[in-house]
């Protein structure tokens, strides 16, 4: 077996210009060759409102970029062969006006980072308060120096506020200094700084595209008593937005300031005469107010109630508020490695954005990039249930519940798009920001039915972390009644003479690589769960709470025979296995395939989906994630070790981590069953997807599923926690080179402190009143706040030494007797002049062949 390295280009951090600090991240050096991860990684966000890491100047960029949660503009997508039931509307979120510019001026001369002489630079983004704090001196062309402090902060309690402070002392020299705040409309990211990249060309799936013609219609600007505003209406999905700074501004010198407003320009301008010693320091006090439909007028008002708010108290207090929110948060949802300061660092980094991207969606989704950047066009995908909700259910429960209302007020769209995809009940949009179905292609899209049964998934471990019925019973029930009847009428009976199998046909499952296949075994596990939930929790209801039931059977017109039926479904559900090969084919028609040998595959061919046709792709067995992983994590209670660990070995060798949901599950899986080395391998690939641009993408935002994840290989990886039938159980597995790791689980309003060493695991109700049961090892115990539990373990589980690698296995029989084959496309390099659209085209030939130059 192959114990090589696995292919991952990886841009490490420059640890002299980012020394590691368990407690924030440090930039020490300027520089704008690597301007589009900074912009991403310096990001400050709440989850409503995000503003990215650039420079208050706001010359230099990659992409200026603010961002709402859910502020989205609408454009039709125009099929080359449309067909019935396609997606028609696209949705992509709107870069709004920026109001984190303020430029200066010294003697006229303006400070520009990429060109100005810095004697010394420092830019900290805080994880412990969630505020970016810049400081440098610059020495001005003309000799003179000067220090400029500068603080943004998104407010965690305010979740319209935002704060920028910006102060400038003169250290040599008297100077005539100019301070422009403004409040500017760039555009979708463009301003007169803005150059058009060479090629518009547009083949990379994972980001946004631009807009063609104006999307922000100007509705309103003012300027007036140190407050500038500007409002706007979208052209075509009419949302509208208003946004208003209020500035504070205080000097000892001689100063005087001007208001100006246009319909994309708004700013106030202070002239200072200013002399060596003294400080200027601005407050500027931003809020933005968003609506599917109000006028801006009334969203204009909003913004001056909350400005008029805001000036009760002074800004520190707003800080102060801030930096309880994150202790608050991190006493909930730390977590401690005995490692070294860079993995801390990286933990608590990630933790942080998650933060960021869910403390304050409040009713909104949580997008694939929060909102720190327009990738995937900001759309809200499965990712959220799978990868982030159980990160939030365990340490933020509040949050969890927010996330799954969310979803059920996208059922009204469910129940619409499943009535067009001529299903009963209800299916959701694998991506959107509206409800609407937004995936374009179907095939790796839409056909992902998947995300039903992904919610549900969400929704009864959150009750069972929980217990709170007062959700399932409101929201939740009605979630579990609409997925289960798309299931029960996808999927259809077969048997000799008899239903004996139920069958999901011409579904894609996560791996999107492999599209519109039968009986998806990730699928049919989902399903089955779903139907099997749905079944449990209605006769439940109807045993239990009988007036309750009678309501929810009334409101959702529940048949008397449905309920029988899902558990029959559940019951018979299809799960291929191949005897022969011991493992669980992903599909009916998987192992029929040849296997895609990624040894020798090289890195300028990766990712496969940026150099081969979907087409080429699907004729192999090659997988983008984790799938049939995926399900051994999900549901590995459904699995024998045997059959985890065949599972394992077949499948890791052939899957590319093109996906940077794929490292994350194949660390947890690979800790379970014995692959330590493995484990850690995947697990520093998930902690460093955006500190080391792993996928040459941070540009386009934070991974926030990836980030979820880190804390699932953390909590179920390392530390073994898994929550299978509404029971706590533990298996850990340690890394070898770690001495310990720490962290806290909220279980059933108990928060429980978890300290795991290579000798014991030590269980402490740090918060709630009641006892806890869960299992060691297979052993019950009780923790409570009187009673602390300490088990001993003699060993971390197996252990098996190396890497799978990826050169994949070959030799095994099919049913039909014929042996599995590896193999890889060699594609066909074009001439550089070649154009596609061209016609006729001519290819390179040797000559040999007369007729070889005609196609």
């Amino acid at each position: 077996m192959s114990r090589g390295r696995r292919y991952r280009a990886h841009h490490p951090l420059d640890r002299h210009r980012f020394p590691a600090d368990p407690w924030a991240l440090v930039e020490t050096e300027y520089t704008g060759e690597d301007l589009g991860r900074t912009e991403t990684l310096f990001s400050v966000a709440n989850g409503y409102l995000g503003m990215r890491g650039n420079p208050e100047e706001g010359r230099e960029a990659i992409e200026q970029g603010t961002y709402i949660n859910g502020f989205h503009e609408t454009w039709p997508i125009r099929h080359a062969e449309a067909a019935f039931g396609f997606a028609r509307t696209g949705q992509t979120i709107v870069n709004v006006p920026d109001a984190k510019v303020v430029k200066l001026y010294v003697d006229d001369e303006p400070l520009m980072l990429g060109t100005s002489e810095l004697e010394h630079y420092e830019r900290v983004l805080d994880f412990s308060t969630g505020t970016l704090r810049r400081e440098l001196i610059w020495r001005t062309p003309s000799g003179k120096r000067v220090k400029v402090e500068s603080s943004r902060m998104v407010s965690m309690t305010e979740r319209h506020l935002a704060i920028v402070t910006f102060e400038v002392t003169m250290l040599e020299g008297n100077a005539a200094i100019v301070v422009s705040s403004q409040l500017l409309n760039r555009q979708d990211g463009t301003d007169e700084y803005y150059q058009k990249p060479v090629s518009d060309e547009q083949t990379d799936p994972r980001k946004a595209g631009h807009f063609v013609g104006r999307v922000l219609q100007p509705k309103h600007h003012c300027a007036h008593d140190d407050r500038i505003g500007l409002g706007y209406r979208c052209s075509h999905s009419g949302m509208t937005l208003a946004v208003e700074a209020q500035h504070h501004f205080t000097t000892t010198d001689d100063h005087d300031s001007q208001l100006r407003s246009t319909d994309d320009l708004a700013k106030q301008v202070f002239r200072i005469e200013a002399t060596e010693g003294n400080t200027a320091r601005l407050e500027k006090i931003i809020t933005y107010h968003t609506s599917r439909g109000v006028p801006v007028r009334e969203l204009a008002d909003r913004c001056e109630r909350t400005l008029d708010r805001a000036a009760r108290h002074s800004v520190a207090v707003y800080q102060e508020r801030q930096r309880h929110w994150y202790d608050e948060f991190w006493a909930e949802s730390d977590v401690l490695v005995d490692a070294s300061p860079e993995i801390q660092q990286a933990i608590r980094f990630n933790l942080f954005m998650l933060a960021q991207a869910t403390g304050r969606a409040d009713g909104q989704g949580i997008a694939a990039k929060g909102v720190t950047g327009s990738g995937y066009e900001g759309h809200y995908f499965w990712d959220t249930e799978i990868y982030v909700l159980p990160f939030l259910t365990y340490t933020q429960p509040a949050l969890a519940r927010n996330a799954l209302h969310f979803r059920r007020r996208m059922l009204p769209a469910a129940r619409a798009r499943a009535a067009e995809m001529a299903q009963s009940g209800a299916l959701f949009p694998w991506r959107t920001i509206n409800g609407e179905e937004a995936s374009a292609y179907y095939a790796a899209g839409s056909a992902q039915m998947h995300i039903n049964a992904d919610i549900v998934h969400a929704v009864m471990k959150y009750v069972a972390a929980t217990d709170d019925t007062d959700f399932l019973r409101h929201d939740g029930v009605d979630l579990l009644v609409e997925t289960a009847r798309m299931w029960r009428d996808l999927g259809f009976w077969r048997g000799n003479g008899g239903a004996t199998s139920f069958h999901i046909h011409g579904v894609t499952g996560p791996d999107e690589y492999t599209t519109v296949v039968n009986n998806n075994l990730f699928t049919n596990l989902m399903a089955r769960a779903n139907l099997e939930s749905a079944a449990r929790v209605l006769t439940r209801m109807e045993e239990l709470e009988p007036d309750a039931y009678a309501v929810v059977a009334s409101r959702l017109r529940i048949q008397p025979d449905e309920v029988v039926e899902w558990q029959r479904c559940a019951d018979l559900m299809t799960v291929p296995f191949d005897e022969g090969l011991g493992i669980h084919p992903q599909d009916d028609f998987f192992l029929d395939r040849e296997v895609w040998d990624l040894s020798q595959t090289p890195e300028s061919l990766r990712p496969l989906m940026l150099h081969y046709h979907p087409l080429v792709i699907y004729r192999f067995q090659v997988l983008k994630q984790a799938d049939v992983v995926l399900a051994l994590f999900l549901h590995g209670d459904w699995f024998t070790e045997e059959e985890k660990k065949a599972d394992f070995e077949y499948y890791d060798p052939i899957t590319t981590g093109d996906s940077t949901l794929s490292a994350v599950v194949q660390s947890i899986v690979a800790a379970e069953v014995g692959y330590h080395e493995a484990a850690m391998d995947y697990f520093l690939q998930a902690l460093n997807t955006d500190l080391g641009d792993l996928h040459d993408n941070t540009v386009d935002g934070i991974h926030v599923a990836s980030a979820g994840g880190v804390w699932a290989a953390l909590v179920n990886g390392f530390g073994g926690m898994r929550d299978y039938q509404r029971r706590l159980t533990f298996e850990p597995r340690l890394p070898s080179t770690w001495g310990s790791l720490t962290f806290r689980v909220t279980w059933l309003g108990n928060r429980i402190r978890v300290h795991l060493t290579q000798e014991r695991i030590t269980f402490e109700v740090v918060q709630g009143d009641g006892a806890v049961e869960l299992e060691v090892r297979g052993q019950t115990y009780k923790v409570s706040p009187e009673h602390s539990l300490e088990v001993p373990l003699p060993d971390q589980g197996p252990r098996i030494d190396g890497l799978l690698g990826d050169k994949p296995q070959t030799g095994g029989v099919r049913s039909d007797g014929s042996k599995i084959t590896a193999g890889v496309p060699d594609p066909i390099a074009l001439p550089d002049q070649y154009d596609p659209y061209a016609s006729p085209y001519v290819l390179p030939t040797s000559g040999s062949d007369p007729d070889a130059d005609r196609l």
